[in-house]
C-alpha cells in the first residue's frame, strides 16, 4: 500500500503538533494574557456529571471483586462473539452503477447476440431508477477483454439517488427488482456487478465474481460435470447469488467423418476432399483485383446460404481422378483418358456431416484444464459464506484421481490481508506497552493502563454487532486507532492518582480525589473522539461505506473504554496496591 494511511497519518502530526504548542506556545501566551488571580469554575454539565460520578465510583471501590469480575466477563464475551462474527475484506463500495454481463448460447451469431441485446435493454430502460443503458458485445482491436459475441457487458447507469421515486430505497432491493425482470427473457444468463468491481475481481483472480470455485483436471467432460454438480451446492448456500459454470462446451461445430473403404474403392485420397471442403466453406484465393493503388483478393467460396446448409454440402461434388474406373471409358488404352471429362461424386458418399457440440473454451491454469463455477454474495459477508462452500465442496464432492479444487475470488485479499494484520497488531500493542512502561517506570502501572485495551475492544465488538455489520479491514483499522485512545486516558488518570499517593495521601482519597479531579479530561477525550465520528458512522454517500464500521468501531470502544476508566481501573489500582498499603502501615 501507501506509506502513509492518510487518517493515520493526520491524527500523527496533529498530536505532534499539539504536542509542541502545549509545551512551548501554551505557557507563554498564559503569561502574557492571564492576569491576576486565577479561580477554575466548574461549568453545569461538569457539576451534574460529578453529581452522577462520584457515588457511581464510591460504590465500585466498595465492591472491587465484582467490578472487575463484570469487566473481565465482558471481555471474555466480546471475544467469542468477535471469534463468530463474519468477516469480509472491505465492505462492498456502491458504484453507483451496474455492470451486467449477459451470456448467451456460445455460437450465438453476432447479429443474434444484438437482436437479444435490443430486447434486454428495451427490457432494463423504463426503470424509473435507470438513466441510460448502453452494450459492448465483442472483442475490441486491442484485445485487452476478449469475449465472444455470446457475452454482452451491459452497463447500466443509474441516476442519482434525488431523482428516485423513493430516494430512501436500499440498492439491494433495485437489484432485486432488475434481476426478475432481465430473468424473464429467455435465452440469457446473468450476472450482476459493479463496473469497477468486475475489473477488479478479474484482475486479481482471473474471475470476474466474490468468489470462484475452480476445478483442475484433464477430462473436459468430467469437469464440466463437476462444475454443475458444486453449481447446484453452491446455489442452495444462503447469500449466494448470480451462482454460474464457466460455459466451456456447447459451440456447435460441423464434424466430417470419411469413410476410408468408400474413399480407397473411388480412389480418393483426404487431401482431395479437403481442399474442395477448405475452397466451399473456407474459401480461396484465386488471383488480385486492383483498384487504383488498392488491392483485394478475390476469395471463391459457396454462398452463406449453402455453407450453413448440411444437404448443399452433402451433395459438394468431389472429382474423382479420371484414371480411376477404366470401366466407365471402355479401354482405357485405346482412348486418350486425360481427355474425358471428370466425374464428380457428392461429399456425402464418401464423408458423413454432421453438427456436434464441442468445446467452447478450454481453460488452462496451473499446467491442468480448468473450469470454475463462479457466485457472487448478496446480503451476507464473504468470510462465512466462502467456508460455507468450501465445507459443502468437500463433504459432498467425490474428485477423481488427479482432479482437484482451488478457490479464488475477492476474499483471497482478505486473507492476505488478515494474515498481515496478525503481524501488524501485536506490534503495534507492543510498542504502546513499551511506551507505557517508559512513561511510568513500572511493569505493573503499565499493564494497568493496558487493561483499558481490551475493554475498549469489547465496547467495538458489541457496536458492531448491534449495527449488524461484520468484522472488515477497516474495522481492524479502527481498532487499532481505539487502543490509542483507550490508553490515553488511562495514562491521564493513573499518572494523577500515582502524584496523590506521593503526596501522602492513603489510598482510598488519592483514587477518589483523583478519579474525580481527572472526570473533565477523561470526558473530553471521549467527547471529542466520539462527536467527531458520529457524522462518519452514519454517513450514507458514496465510499460511506469503508468509512462506517471504522466509526462505529472508534464510538463503540471509547464509550466502554471510557467507562473502564471512570470505574474499573481506580478498583484494580486499589486490588494492586492494597496489599502494599497494608504492609507498608504495619
Amino acid at each position: 500500500g501507501k506509506m502513509f494511511h492518510p487518517m493515520a497519518f493526520t491524527v500523527v502530526t496533529a498530536l505532534l503538533s499539539a504536542l509542541i504548542l502545549s509545551i512551548m506556545v501554551v505557557p507563554a501566551a498564559i503569561a502574557l494574557i492571564v492576569r491576576g488571580r486565577v479561580a477554575e469554575k466548574e461549568n453545569l454539565f461538569m457539576r451534574m456529571m460529578k453529581k452522577i460520578y462520584a457515588p457511581s465510583l464510591r460504590w465500585s471501590l466498595a465492591h472491587c471483586w465484582p467490578v472487575v469480575t463484570l469487566a473481565a466477563g465482558l471481555v471474555l464475551i466480546a471475544g467469542i462473539q468477535a471469534s463468530r462474527m463474519g468477516t469480509e475484506f472491505l465492505p462492498n463500495l456502491d458504484e453507483g452503477d451496474i455492470a451486467l454481463h449477459a451470456l448467451r448460447i456460445p455460437g450465438t451469431s453476432l447479429s443474434q447476440a444484438v437482436e437479444m441485446q435490443e430486447q434486454l435493454e428495451a427490457a432494463i430502460r423504463p426503470i424509473p431508477e435507470v438513466s441510460h443503458v448502453f452494450t459492448k458485445i465483442g472483442t475490441a482491436e486491442v484485445a485487452t477483454d476478449p469475449m465472444p459475441p455470446s457475452v454482452a457487458d451491459t452497463f447500466i447507469i443509474i441516476k442519482p439517488r434525488e431523482e428516485w421515486p423513493d430516494p430512501q430505497r436500499p440498492k439491494l432491493d433495485f437489484i432485486n427488482e432488475l434481476e426478475e425482470i432481465v430473468t424473464r427473457i429467455p435465452g440469457n444468463r446473468y450476472e450482476i456487478t459493479q463496473p469497477i468491481q468486475m475489473r477488479f475481481n478479474e484482475l486479481i483472480s482471473g474471475v470476474r465474481s466474490d468468489l470462484a470455485v475452480k476445478i483442475y483436471g484433464d477430462d473436459l467432460d468430467v469437469l464440466s460435470q463437476l462444475g454443475e454438480e458444486v453449481a447446484s451446492l453452491v446455489t442452495a448456500i444462503p447469500g449466494a447469488s448470480d451462482v454460474g459454470v464457466e460455459q466451456t462446451t456447447g459451440l456447435p461445430m460441423l464434424s466430417i467423418v470419411p469413410d476410408r473403404k468408400r474413399m480407397a474403392y473411388y480412389g480418393l485420397d483426404i487431401k482431395k476432399i479437403h481442399h474442395t471442403l477448405r475452397t466451399a466453406l473456407g474459401g480461396e484465393s484465386v488471383g488480385l483485383i486492383f483498384e487504383g493503388d488498392q488491392r483485394f483478393e478475390l476469395v471463391v467460396r459457396l454462398e452463406e446460404s449453402l455453407r450453413s446448409n448440411m444437404d448443399a454440402l452433402e451433395r459438394l461434388p468431389i472429382t474423382l481422378p479420371a484414371k480411376a474406373m477404366p470401366e466407365v471409358y471402355g479401354d482405357a488404352d485405346s482412348m486418350n483418358v486425360d481427355r474425358t471429362p471428370a466425374k464428380t461424386i457428392p461429399l456425402g458418399e464418401v464423408a458423413s456431416l454432421d453438427v456436434i457440440k464441442g468445446p467452447n473454451q478450454i481453460s488452462r491454469e496451473n499446467g491442468k484444464r480448468r473450469i470454475y463455477i463462479t457466485a457472487n454474495v448478496r446480503d451476507r459477508d464473504l468470510g462465512s459464506f466462502v467456508n460455507d462452500v468450501q465445507d459443502v465442496v468437500a463433504r459432498s464432492i467425490e474428485l477423481p484421481a488427479g482432479y482437484w479444487v482451488d478457490y479464488g475470488g475477492t476474499f483471497e485479499q482478505l486473507i492476505s490481508a488478515s494474515q498481515r494484520l496478525s503481524i501488524i497488531v501485536p506490534i503495534t500493542l507492543l510498542i504502546i506497552f513499551g511506551l507505557l512502561v517508559m512513561a511510568f517506570n513500572s511493569m505493573r502501572d503499565a499493564a494497568l493502563v493496558f487493561t483499558g485495551v481490551p475493554l475498549a475492544l469489547t465496547g467495538g465488538v458489541a457496536m458492531l454487532t448491534l449495527r449488524d455489520m461484520p468484522l472488515s479491514i477497516t474495522a481492524a483499522v479502527g481498532f487499532i486507532a481505539l487502543s490509542g485512545v483507550a490508553v490515553l486516558n488511562g495514562v491521564v488518570m493513573l499518572s494523577f492518582i500515582r502524584d496523590l499517593r506521593q503526596q501522602g495521601l492513603p489510598l482510598n482519597e488519592a483514587l477518589m480525589e483523583g478519579a474525580l479531579t481527572r472526570l473533565r479530561p477523561v470526558m473530553m477525550t471521549a467527547l471529542v473522539a466520539s462527536l467527531g465520528f458520529i457524522p462518519m458512522a452514519l454517513n450514507v454517500g458514496t465510499g460511506a461505506e469503508v468509512q462506517r464500521p471504522l466509526a462505529t468501531v472508534v464510538i463503540g470502544g471509547i464509550i466502554s473504554s471510557t467507562l473502564l476508566t471512570l470505574l474499573v481501573l481506580p478498583c484494580l489500582y486499589k486490588m494492586i496496591y492494597f496489599r502494599q498499603q497494608e504492609s507498608g502501615n504495619a
